[in-house]
């Protein structure tokens, strides 16, 4: 049976959303199949559109059908409630019983007084044998208030006889979350953000039906912090600007909103969020051939209203947590584990240990580890808009410590432009001349046998790459992630000049981590070695050996061929066949297997056919390929048809770490490269 646990608020201002958020986001951590229900939704929402299974699924990937998630609607409730609890009990156990743990969100207190509602969440938490969670808002709330109303809602659920697994006192006052704690000993307490419930550029436009005319669609999930209407000259406008601020502006104001267009890419002056031209007044083609000039990210957005209603509706539109992108769920997993102690939640509520590994477990391993680690890491590519968007994830998450390379001007604008705040990230320009001309007595050092000059290097190490294997090789940092622009060739080229391999490793390899639906394998090299001989094959299966073990995952190692066992013959297969012996001669209680086929090695009942007493067969994890073109395609095979998730590729061999991105690497792709490459530093 699946465990299960019940958030349950007392009003319709908790916040509950953002702590349902949060409380997924520890139960992945430990559960492999984990599920969200909703008892009572909206009447629109009974097929779709209901926010938090919406927002808990696209985040975590839960793969249930939206249907399965939705209990009953308020209309059933009101028209007969004991019918509508026997439906919410079955409907429950059918999604429960295809899981471990699933989460349930109680009802949004839209429909009826707070009171009867929250008696009628309690009766649902008893019949579904979930111990509740209970939340309460602290926004505008003495702590006399507070108190009472933690007293009233433990009280009204264990007088039903529910359990109360515990209480989060949510949206307090920053300056009031320390007494609040004090006088609530064991009661979750997060701070209120007002930029959880801000709302983003992409909302703005939405409410107000406007057009987008120009401007970087990425920057759309951009917080608006507020508004100014521009009803006065450029100078004096110019004085009441701030940081992510939209500007509500007459569209017959052309010289304005050049004005802003400059002031917004000006080094030194606020970053605005959005700029709405009212009245339905498109700019004149020559002013849109100048704006198109400018080059600039800022959205400027066309209205049909006019200026004082366009205010007013501004006024009215409140932010969702779904609609705010990654940087907004970094927010509110901020302030979470901020405010809530996790680790003593899962422990009171009891989960066993999973059987699987998810991608998700995966990578909040990855994540966990790294943050205990404390290392510091150089991101080259400072300036690009992935690596600035992951940057501010990597800094609120505590993942590592962070060196942006470029022009910090330069770095600093482009992150204003997309709403980013990157301030815990030190900035480095490779031109400084202290360190530059250090790393190119160093790189000629290292080079010298190939004849390179303290002159010739001075200008190698200005190179962002150089620069950065630099820093890693001097203990500057402690590893490097680029390739988001560069090619592998740029991003890896210095490492093998400056890092060099570790003691005993002929060669640099990489390895994948595909991430399938119930565990993580190890496929190697998939990157780097287009066609390696026996002794290099040998080195990168122990290479990947080395890398499953560092990050949790049993090494079984199956060396991949077109034959199984002594079936077949071959240059291909013999190659493939005396790596294996050298495996086994340097590593001898490795578990390898070799020559093996895919399927002998994956699939328990065909190794019961082919290799019936092997130690590996049927269940390796960690699969060396005979050559990169079997490899890349390989990896990419799996990844598209049984929708694994490739993280890497992961470099390995190095004394210190390097890794390359994909030229396609997303925003999580680079944080997750980040966390990884930490755990190597260590």
């Amino acid at each position: 049976m699946a465990q299960s646990l019940y958030l349950a608020s007392l009003d319709t201002k908790s916040g509950k959303s953002g702590v349902a958020f949060g409380v997924m986001d520890l139960l992945t951590k430990r559960a492999g199949s984990v599920a969200v229900f909703r008892p009572i939704v909206r009447d629109e929402h009974t097929n779709a559109g209901d926010p938090v299974i919406t927002l808990l699924r696209d985040h975590y990937r839960l793969p249930d059908p939206y249907e399965d998630s939705v209990g009953v609607t308020y209309t059933d409730v009101r028209d007969d409630a004991d019918e509508a609890l026997t439906r919410i009990v079955e409907r429950y156990h059918a999604l429960a019983d295809d899981h471990e743990v699933v989460l349930v969100v109680g009802s949004d207190y839209s429909d009826v007084a707070a009171s009867v509602e929250f008696n009628f969440n309690t009766r649902v938490a008893v019949n579904l044998a979930a111990p509740m969670l209970l939340i309460i808002t602290g926004l505008g709330q003495t702590p006399a208030d507070i108190d009472a109303a933690l007293r009233f809602g433990v009280g009204q659920a264990e007088a039903a006889h529910a359990t109360v697994l515990g209480t989060i006192v949510n949206r307090v006052d920053p300056t009031e979350v320390d007494a609040v704690r004090a006088a609530h000993p064991g009661t979750g307490v997060i701070a209120e953000n007002p930029a959880l419930g801000a709302p983003t550029v992409a909302e703005l436009i939405e409410a107000a039906d406007a057009t987008l005319i120009s401007g970087d669609p990425e920057v759309l999930t951009r917080i608006v912090g507020d508004v100014v209407v521009a009803a006065m000259t450029l100078p004096n406008l110019l004085l009441r600007l701030a940081d992510d601020k939209a500007v509500i502006l007459p569209g017959d104001r052309s010289e304005v909103l050049l004005g802003l267009l400059a002031a917004h890419q000006a080094e030194g002056t606020p970053s605005l969020s959005a700029v709405f031209l009212t009245g339905g007044i498109r700019p004149a083609p020559q002013i849109l051939d100048i704006v198109a000039g400018l080059d600039s990210r800022l959205p400027i957005a066309l209205v049909q209203h006019d200026t004082f209603d366009m205010a007013n509706l501004v006024g009215d539109v409140t932010g969702s947590l779904a609609s705010g992108g990654a940087r907004k769920a970094a927010l509110v997993l901020e302030g979470f584990s901020a405010g809530v102690d996790g680790d003593d939640l899962l422990d009171r509520l009891r989960l066993s240990k999973p059987t699987v590994v998810t991608p998700i477990m995966f990578e909040h391993s990855m994540l966990g580890r790294a943050k205990s680690l404390d290392k510091h890491i150089v991101l080259p590519e400072g300036a690009e808009p992935r690596i600035l968007k992951a940057a501010e994830i990597l800094i609120r998450r505590d993942v590592a410590r962070l060196t942006l390379l470029g022009e910090e001007s330069e770095i600093r604008s482009h992150a204003a432009q997309l709403g980013v705040d990157i301030t815990g990230a030190a900035i480095l320009n490779p031109g400084d001349h202290e360190i530059r001309e250090r790393f190119a007595k160093e790189y000629a050092s290292l080079r010298a046998h190939k004849g390179v000059t303290v002159e010739a290097a001075y200008d190698t190490v200005a190179d962002v790459s150089y620069f950065g294997t630099m820093m890693v090789h001097t203990g500057m940092a402690d590893g490097m992630v680029s390739g988001a622009v560069h090619t592998t060739s740029h991003t890896i080229r210095p490492s093998f000049e400056i890092i060099k391999t570790k003691p005993g490793v002929a060669v640099v390899s990489s390895v994948f981590f595909m991430c399938l639906a119930d565990r993580v394998l190890v496929y190697g090299d998939c990157a780097v070695n287009p066609n390696p001989d026996a002794g290099q094959l040998a080195d990168i299966a122990l290479s990947s050996a080395d890398t499953a073990t560092e990050f949790g995952v049993e090494p079984r190692v199956a060396m991949l061929s077109y034959s199984t066992g002594t079936s077949g013959h071959g240059v291909a297969v013999e190659k493939v066949r005396e790596a294996t012996e050298i495996v086994r001669t340097r590593r001898p209680g490795l578990p390898v297997e070799g020559p093996i086929q895919y399927d002998a090695a994956a699939d328990a009942g065909v190794a019961g056919t082919k290799m019936p007493d092997s130690q590996v067969a049927g269940k390796a994890t960690v699969f060396i390929v005979p050559d990169l073109n079997t490899g890349n395609n390989l990896y990419k095979a799996v990844q598209r048809s049984a929708g694994a998730i490739a993280v890497g590729p992961v470099l390995q061999g190095l004394r210190k770490p390097v890794n390359d991105l994909s030229r396609g690497a997303t925003v999580p792709d680079i944080v997750n490269t980040v966390a990884l490459t930490a755990i190597q530093a260590e």
